[in-house]
């Protein structure tokens, strides 16, 4: 890299989505869950019985509606109730790569960008589909990229926004100039069906920013004013699936058994009371940082999991009750995806925002983890 790309300034060129083509709405859901219910009161009648589900119950709890998945009839079948994809040969794309490359390649048309200028590929989600080669460099070689590097990061549901601020930090240090950051959440993998209080949360989704210097970007672009990042440990959100499972000599994950914490557990409460307060606080000092109040704020993109944990924190912010034209949601249809849903969220609310307005990507999740990205809206 030349010297003189060294100190750019990065910003978001473009984002791009691919959304699976099966949907699955709570009425669905519900019909499902409740016919394994009742089977499987049926056949432990002496086990405490299961509860069941209910739309109002779904939707008073998240406020979600509806969910898009990659194989609908496999968790609706309640004798499977779990994903079923075939295991593909080594010669053929991963499930995951795939949908990353076609979120990539919407990204990158929408920038009227050739891949031939891409420097980079980040690949950043909550689970990765195997330890090795990385998806990122899987995604570089579908892509036709000839040059460069990728690689996989996991930091839950804040990957993307680590994942910009990576990238960010590879333009002002001159190291690329165009960066892809895809984030492939194929979450109904790590997702336990079966379970009342969480089988309603996830779907599935891809989305990829393209961070590039300023002066290469298009004319329509999103000037990053600033990111923070932030960790603080917590057990409240896990999923203890990994490659040493096996050394425990116990079999296989068991998704009505003791060994759920293989799938995504969390104890919701805890992480609403402690989560909401933390963000809140975040963003507030990352603007005062900045020189900026929440009344500078046009639009806030916040992480999709919960509707009245983002009300909480956008009022904290703003000061005020936010519209939905402040802090939009896409969580109804999309549900919990993980590291893309505040991606989604700014890939479809942004092209209204006039130039000089400024938004706010905010991401928050297991790990504790969370990040936040201020961007001011250019032509």
């Amino acid at each position: 890299m030349s010297q003189s790309a060294q100190g750019a300034i990065p910003v978001i060129s473009s984002t791009g989505l691919f959304t699976p083509s099966d949907s699955i709405t709570n009425e669905e859901l519900v019909a499902s869950f409740n016919a394994y219910a009742d089977r499987y009161n049926a056949d432990n009648p002496t086990a405490e019985p299961l509860t069941h589900s209910s739309v109002e119950f779904i939707e008073k709890a998240s406020g979600i509606k509806s969910r898009y998945v990659m194989d609908k009839a496999a968790i609706l079948d309640p004798a499977i109730m779990e994903p079923r994809y075939p295991e593909r040969p080594n010669d053929q794309i991963s499930v995951m790569a795939e949908i990353g490359v076609a979120a990539c390649r919407d990204a990158l048309e929408k920038a009227g960008r050739d891949v031939a200028d891409i420097d980079a590929v980040l690949c950043a989600a909550s689970n990765m589909q195997r330890a090795y080669p990385a998806m990122a460099v899987e995604i570089q070689h579908e892509l036709g990229m000839e040059r460069g590097f990728g690689f996989d990061m996991n930091v839950a549901c804040s990957s993307a926004t680590f994942g910009i601020q990576t990238a960010a930090d590879y333009i002002r240090s001159g190291n690329a100039r165009s960066v892809l950051v895809v984030n492939p959440e194929i979450t109904s993998g790590h997702l336990n069906w079966r379970d009342r209080d969480s089988h309603f949360i996830f779907g599935d989704v891809a989305t990829a920013i393209l961070v590039e210097a300023k002066d290469m970007a298009p004319s329509r672009h999103w000037e990053i004013m600033g990111t923070r990042l932030k960790t603080q440990f917590s057990n409240n959100i896990r999923n203890n699936f990994g490659f040493l499972n096996r050394a425990h000599g116990q079999g296989p994950v068991d998704q009505s058994g003791p060994r759920t914490d293989k799938l995504f557990v969390q104890e919701g409460r805890k992480v609403f009371k402690e989560v909401v307060p933390m963000v809140g606080q975040m963003i507030l000092e990352h603007a005062e940082s900045l020189g900026l109040s929440g009344s500078d704020l046009r639009r806030m993109w916040l992480h999709q999991a919960n509707t009245g944990m983002n009300r909480l924190i956008a009022h904290k912010v703003l000061g005020h009750e936010a519209t939905e034209d402040e802090s939009p949601t896409v969580l109804d249809t999309y549900a919990n995806t993980s590291s893309a849903g505040s991606i989604i969220a700014f890939h479809k609310h942004n092209e209204d925002l006039n130039p000089g307005e400024i938004g706010l990507i905010c991401s928050f999740g297991a790990g504790y983890s969370a990040g936040t990205v201020f961007l001011r809206k250019v032509a």
